[in-house]
């Protein structure tokens, strides 16, 4: 299974990267983990957009679903013709959130684009992947998913702020993709994201091979990031980077 960081910044694009999006391959087949701002002219670089296979949502902030919209339109008008739909599986609502950024709602709901597919806690099976998904603590609907083939496994955070059901979902994985938007700081909204120490703690607590750090906001300090979450956690660990590919 081979992991592909197409975009890891939170909240908005940084001067070097997009917002979160991930490439996951096995057997051929290219699973991508959100479509956050910018990420589909990374994609580009490692295959065509329409040889995506599948693309999972974790949740409908733009950050993390809006280049599904230009995604949209590359699918919808390449001269050499439409491709079958891509299966997109993300919370409720995804069709609707999507179709709302148009500045008309478009006549198909982009029905013959996407197949839409509404997502729940419990597993689901997408070409050679595995994956089981669980509700994370986040202002809107949220998931964190674990993905296994090949007898490998990444877990992939989304975005959460501290809570169980994320170790339990990590627990022993191989690579764990974790959000650290925040610094470790007493002022902090409740309830949003996590901080570098408490991606650490999480990855700790759930006994995870390597964690990588990601979702890491252009206002933020990356270094003191990586730096916090290495007091928390005495494994492999690394700052995501735009293009880094990890091999799982």
């Amino acid at each position: 299974m081979k992991l592909t960081i197409l975009g890891c910044s939170g909240t908005y694009p940084g001067p070097r990267s997009a917002c979160s999006s991930y490439l996951v391959e096995s057997d051929g087949f290219r699973l991508v983990l959100d479509a956050g701002n910018g990420s589909m002219s990374e994609l580009q670089r490692h295959c065509d957009l329409r040889d995506v296979d599948a693309l999972l949502v974790s949740h409908l902030h733009g950050d993390h679903c809006l280049d599904l919209v230009v995604n949209s339109y590359a699918r919808r008008y390449h001269p050499e013709g439409m491709p079958p739909k891509l299966p997109v599986y993300g919370p409720i609502n995804t069709q609707e959130r999507l179709c709302s950024a148009f500045e008309r709602w478009p006549e198909d709901s982009l029905a013959d684009i996407y197949d839409f597919r509404t997502i729940s806690p419990g597993r689901l099976d997408v070409g050679p992947f595995r994956i089981d998904l669980e509700r994370v603590a986040h202002p809107v609907e949220a998931f964190g998913m674990r993905v296994t083939a090949e007898g490998r496994s990444l877990t992939y955070s989304g975005d959460t702020s501290a809570c169980d059901e994320l170790v339990q979902l990590a627990r022993d994985t191989d690579l764990f993709l974790c959000e650290s938007a925040f610094l470790d700081v007493p002022d902090n909204p409740p309830g949003v994201h996590l901080s570098g120490r408490e991606a650490g703690e999480h990855a700790t607590k759930a006994g995870v091979g390597r964690l990588v750090l990601t979702h890491l906001v252009p206002w933020g300090d990356a270094e003191r990031s990586r730096e916090e979450a290495a007091g928390a956690f005495d494994g492999p660990l690394t700052l995501a980077e735009t293009g880094a590919i990890y091999e799982i």
